[in-house]
Order: structure tokens, then sequence, then C-alpha cells
């Protein structure tokens, strides 16, 4: 279905150049304040303004497809790893096979005590960005995926 692999594995991956991309599944506001060098985002949770409370982005599927092809190479991150297994499996649901799960994410994963369990992208000291260009942006994604 999918592979868990960390942060480092993830940008050894991605560093390869055959073609793997991060999809980053947070929000646009976290994509926003840091996010790995490279990364598309395309938020699989929304905060309904109405709300407040985070559901699901009715057209993260119809995103990544528009942007994807099934046999895309996707490693999929959030801000410890929850999200981004939500994305894979979602993704595997519609024929997607090479899918590859950041576990500990952008900000690692913790106890509810907070000891570290996995470091994150950024504790690891891997290339970080704030730029938010169109070919990354949600926003432009979703637009040129006909939304």
């Amino acid at each position: 279905m999918y592979e868990e692999i960390g942060p480092q594995a993830a940008h050894d991956l991605l560093s390869r150049g055959d073609g793997h991309v991060y999809v980053d599944v947070r929000t646009v506001e976290e994509f926003a304040e840091g996010h790995p060098a490279g990364a598309k985002n395309i938020p699989i949770l929304m905060r309904n303004p109405a709300t407040g409370q985070m559901e699901p982005n009715p057209e993260f599927v119809r995103v990544v497809q528009a942007h994807f092809a099934a046999g895309a190479k996707l490693v999929f991150g959030c801000r410890s790893g929850g999200r981004s297994a939500m994305a894979c499996q979602v993704m595997a649901q519609h024929g997607y096979k090479q899918l590859w799960n950041v576990a500990g994410g952008f900000a690692g994963k913790t106890t509810p005590f907070g000891q570290v369990l996995v470091a994150g992208w950024a504790a690891q000291g891997l290339p970080v960005e704030t730029d938010v260009s169109e070919a990354k942006s949600y926003e432009a994604l979703r637009k040129a995926a006909g939304s």
C-alpha cells in the first residue's frame, strides 16, 4: 500500500533525481511557515471557517490526480506523519502504488509528554524553505486542476 520512511530517507529519495515528489498535506498556513525545499502543497484537511474545525478537503484527490499520474512517485508529509499516512491510504484507494509516508513529518513525532519519538524534517537539518511560489502553492495547483 505505502512505505513508512523517516525524513532523512525521504530526502535521500527526493535527491536521487528519478521523479520523486514531496507533497506536503498540511494546511496552507502551516506550509507557508516552512516546508521541505521543493515541496508542493495539497492539504488533505482544511479548517472550516464557520466552525474552526478541521475537515477533509473535498478537492484533495482531484487536485492530486490532476498533477500526478497514477504511476507518480509521491512522498507525502505533514507535521508529524498522521495526515500524510491518511493521504497515502486515500491515494492507494485511487490506484496509486508508489507512495511513501514521512514518519515524523516536518515537525517530528512526540509523546504526549513531549519526548521526541522521531525527529522531524526541520530538526534533522534537512533543506527548508518558506517560498510559496505559483508552482508550489495550493491555490495555484487547485486552479490549474480546474477548481
